[in-house]
Order: C-alpha cells, then sequence, then structure tokens
C-alpha cells in the first residue's frame, strides 16, 4: 500500500522517532495526524507539516479514543498507524535505595505495553470499515516499536525491557488476528539511536555503544527508522514479524557488572 492519499496517525509523534515518520509520511503524499502528550510541540510540527494534532496520553484509554476519533473528524479513518509513544528506564532490580520500585515499572508498562495495545485497538476496530485498498484486500497497516532491548536485557532494563518484549511478542498474534480484516502487522526493533531517550547517556557510556556497534559505527538517526516504517508500508509481503534495526548491535552488560 502506498501512502499518497491516504491517512497515517503517529503517537509519539511530536519528537524522536515519531517526528521522524510524521515528517517522512507528510512528504511522502499522506494525511498525517499527530498524536503526542507534548501539545507545544505537537501543534507546532503540525502547523509546519500541514499535518493534524491531537493531544493523546497512550496510556489513557479514553485520551486515546478521543485522540483517534479526533483524528478521524478532521482527516478520515486512517489506514496506517505508527506506535512511537514510549518511556526508558534503567532501575536495577535492587539498587542503593532498596528493591526496584513499583511505581517506575508499571508506569512504563502502562506507556509502553498497555499504551501501544490502546491505539491498536482503537485504530483497527475503525480500519475493518474501510474499503480494500489494493488487489490483496488490504485495509491498513499496523507498525509498534519494540526495541533490541527485548532480546538483549541488560543490567538496569528489567522494566523496559519487558515492556518491549511484550511488545515483540503481541505482533504475530495481533497480524493472524487481523488477517481476514486485511489488516497487517509488524514491529520494528531499533538499536541504540539519537532520540531524546539517549539524551541522558554520558559520553563514555554512548562512545562504548558505538564502539560494540559493527557498522556503521554510530547511533541510528531518526529518519532511518522512518524509512523502514515506510517501507513496511509499503511492502505488503511484510506481516507478523519483528525487524531488528541495529546496525548488528548486540547489547553486553556494563562493565564490573558482577
Amino acid at each position: 500500500m502506498h501512502l499518497p492519499g491516504h491517512v497515517a496517525i503517529i503517537t509519539g509523534g511530536a519528537s524522536g522517532l515519531g517526528e521522524a515518520t510524521a515528517r517522512r509520511f507528510s512528504a511522502a503524499g499522506a494525511s498525517v495526524a499527530i498524536l503526542d502528550v507534548n501539545d507545544a510541540a505537537g501543534a507546532l510540527l503540525a502547523a509546519e507539516l500541514g499535518a493534524h494534532f491531537e493531544h493523546c496520553d497512550v496510556a489513557d484509554a479514553t485520551s486515546v479514543e478521543h485522540a483517534v476519533d479526533g483524528a478521524q473528524a478532521a482527516l478520515g479513518i486512517a489506514r496506517v498507524a505508527v506506535c512511537c509513544a514510549g518511556v526508558g528506564d534503567g532501575s536495577k532490580m535492587i539498587g542503593h535505595r532498596g528493591a526496584h520500585r513499583l511505581d517506575i515499572f508499571q508506569k512504563v508498562m502502562a506507556v509502553n505495553v498497555t499504551g501501544t495495545f490502546h491505539v491498536l485497538r482503537e485504530v483497527a476496530w475503525r480500519m475493518r470499515d474501510l474499503e480494500a485498498a489494493n488487489e490483496d484486500g488490504e485495509r491498513g497497516v499496523l507498525v509498534t516499536t519494540s526495541s533490541i532491548a527485548a532480546f538483549d536485557g541488560v543490567d538496569g532494563g528489567v522494566a523496559y525491557s519487558a515492556s518491549k518484549g511484550a511488545v515483540a511478542a503481541m505482533t504475530l498474534p495481533l497480524a493472524r488476528d487481523l488477517a481476514r480484516h486485511g489488516i497487517r502487522a509488524v514491529s520494528i526493533a531499533p538499536g541504540t539511536f539519537e532520540t531524546p531517550m539517549v539524551a541522558g547517556m554520558t559520553d563514555e557510556f554512548r562512545g562504548r555503544l558505538d564502539h560494540d556497534t559493527p557498522f556503521p559505527e554510530r547511533m541510528g538517526r531518526p529518519d532511518e527508522y522512518a524509512q523502514l516504517a515506510q517501507h513496511i508500508v509499503e511492502n505488503p509481503i511484510l506481516n507478523g514479524t519483528v525487524l531488528r534495526l541495529d546496525a548488528g548491535l548486540r547489547m553486553r552488560p556494563s562493565e564490573g557488572w558482577k
């Protein structure tokens, strides 16, 4: 399915991977709805791109429903959804101040897992009413964001790895559930990317990650994620799979981890 003339919803669309995807999809001719909790950044980007913005807290089911309804009222039913909204955490199971805080774990799961689920269910329910877009009977494409942390979990990543593992695990059953409706589901598992989520890394840690990356020896650029998201939309045989986007990086424990 090609992007021109179709509606795409992008969560976390005001920054990082989501912003890059909004820019690329808009340039390709899609009608883009940016969903984000950052009203100022979201509205500014939407004005720049000629896109539509809706405030959306993905962890809140009512907020998601209202945002998707608003996007539909403004642009029509979305044929594409890209879920980029997410949060990170580096808490160890046992730290200097005690055991891993339950509220932090719950927040990471609420945004990264339940938030993704909220968006998928709202968008897929509406997609089923669309006419097929091509001879394959395709009605829509769902793209989620997992992480290589789902497979290469390191110290300080219990909550984050658990959340991204869940996103990866839902991909195949999601594709199977939605096959009869002509809706595909694919997850991208990025490695380290230049986004606000990694802004707090020390230069030493960033340097080690770059060194551990086979080629190219650097972090990914957000538009490289967006490029893959566009290819997923356009390649009808991609379905029910998790695609690593990591330049060959395999995460390893921190020095002195035990």
